[in-house]
Formats: C-alpha cells, structure tokens, sequence
C-alpha cells in the first residue's frame, strides 16, 4: 500500500461522553475520511482535562494538537490541512493554530480550515441546518439554544447568530451561552414578552456532553431547564449535539474543501514563482 503524504488532522475540544463522541466527532471524521480518500486522517483533542479523564478513567489516549503534529512529522506528512469542528474563532481556535505554526517548517504546505462560525454564509448555512431539525415549532412555543459563551471577543457571533435567526423569519427561536452574553437572564425576558407555553432546549454544541446533560436538562435548581420550569413553561430537552446534523456536517466538509483550495493555490504559486526564476535565469544567461 502506497504511503500517504497528505494529511486532515481534525482538531476538537473533546469529550468524556462516548455516546455523544460517536455520534458527532467520530462521524464528523468519517465523513472527512470518505470525502478525502487521498489524504491520511488524525485527531486532536485541545481540553487536556478531559484528555486526562479518558486515560485515567478508559486508558484512552487522545493526542493533543502538539503531540499529533510531531506524530504526522514521523509519519512524513508532508502536506497539511488542519479543521477544527469548533464552533467559533476562540481561545481554543488560537492555541490550535500555535501549535501547529510552531512546526510550520517541517511541513511543505500548511492551511487551516474555518470553524463552524466564521463568515455570514456560515451563519445562513447552520441556521439552515438548524431549522431543518426542527421544522415544525407550534404557535405557544420556541427554540432555546444554548452555546457555550467565552470571554474571546469572538463571543460576539452568538448575540449575531441570534439576531439573524430573527431577521430570517425565526422570531420564537433563541441562542444564549452558559458562560456568556446572551445570558440566560437575557433570555427569560425576551421569551416572557411572547407569553409561550412549551419550550424546547437543545444545545448548539458539536456534541450533547457535559453542557448539555448538566447545565441545560439537568435537575440542579440552577440548570436552565429547572429555571424556566419555575417561570412557568413546560420543557422539553432535546439531547441532540450539532455535529448530529447533516448539514452542519456539510458545512465542516465544505470547510476542509476551501483549504484544499488554499494548499492547491499555495501549490500553483510555487510553480509559477519556480517557472519565473527559470525565465529569469534564463534571460540573464542571454544577456552575459
């Protein structure tokens, strides 16, 4: 079997959740995997805590992005794409980059896919994706969405995702982050002044994990679901990741496919730039 030389290392935050893990990073990679069949697959993980559980816990070991890269430098990758199924450009975004670029030089040619997040039409595009799970939200009853939140100024998406969701036609549906702006206090206002009876909790997270089963649809007095049971709403959580959607899957390949284009254009330049010298050499030959 012909060695492979090219490679997609798929960079994600992690989980300890295997049910969940299964269902969206593994099947994220698959579809990678199946889409480019050149190129050798690798994971990464960025939480070193749940690194540290899962080694602890299953004797599970799950490369960071540091580790990986020195993995594929052995295996003589020589051509790298990197995609991240984060959601935003953030902290994990950035440490992800620096340790890739701290090895740039061992690698021919280097490009980063986008997160999930990262242009207007990525935005339309999960939306869409969204909306296609839940096509049939009933008068008396909305979509609460909970990110995540950070202190990167990237937050910033999750209060413009919100916005758009409304300016697309989709006034009963709401994104709020647990560690962030739009709060949860944020939301309880805006949805009491739509006097709704049902509302529907999903996680907009690449997997259900901890978040998700703790924070949103837990039974802690602090959780969002108890807290709109206290206001009065009846709840139902739904306990699906967004690596789970199809289309947001699709976006993540369209993703790898645009820094495909970036490595080949990279390529052509090199070509052209090697063709220009000979041209150049050339001319100067003539002239002595």
């Amino acid at each position: 079997m012909e060695r492979k030389t090219k490679a997609i290392l798929v960079v994600s935050f992690g989980t300890s959740f295997h049910r969940t893990r299964e269902k969206t990073i593994d099947r994220i990679e698959a579809d990678i995997e199946a889409a480019y069949p050149d190129y050798q697959i690798y994971r990464a993980w960025t939480s070193k805590m749940i690194i540290a559980k899962l080694l602890r816990r299953d004797g599970v070991k799950v490369p960071t992005v540091a580790e990986a890269v020195e993995q594929m430098i052995a295996d003589g990758i020589t051509e790298l794409i990197v995609q991240p199924t984060h959601v935003i450009n953030g902290v994990e975004n950035d440490l992800m980059k620096e340790d890739v670029l701290k090895r740039r030089d061992a690698f021919e040619r280097v490009a980063f896919g986008d997160p999930l997040l990262t242009s207007q039409e990525d935005n339309v595009a999960v939306i869409r994706a969204v909306m296609e799970e839940f096509p049939d939200l009933k008068e008396d009853e909305a979509l609460v969405l909970m990110g995540h939140g950070t202190t990167h100024y990237a937050n910033a998406i999750y209060a413009a995702l919100d916005y758009t969701f409304k300016d697309m036609g989709y006034s009963r549906v709401f994104l709020g982050t647990v560690e962030a702006y739009p709060s949860m206090e944020s939301l309880k206002k805006q949805i009491r002044a739509l006097g709704l009876k049902r509302l529907i909790l999903a996680p907009f997270m690449v997997v259900a994990g901890d978040h998700a089963i703790h924070d949103m649809s837990g039974q802690d007095e602090d959780s969002w679901r108890s807290q709109f049971e206290r206001e009065g709403y009846e709840v139902v959580c739904q306990m699906k990741g967004l690596g789970e959607y199809p289309g947001v899957r699709q976006i993540y390949l369209e993703h790898v496919g645009a820094a495909q284009e970036k490595n080949l254009s990279s390529d052509a330049c090199l070509q052209k730039d090697a063709v220009d010298g000979s041209e150049r050499a050339e001319g100067i030959s003539a002239a002595e």
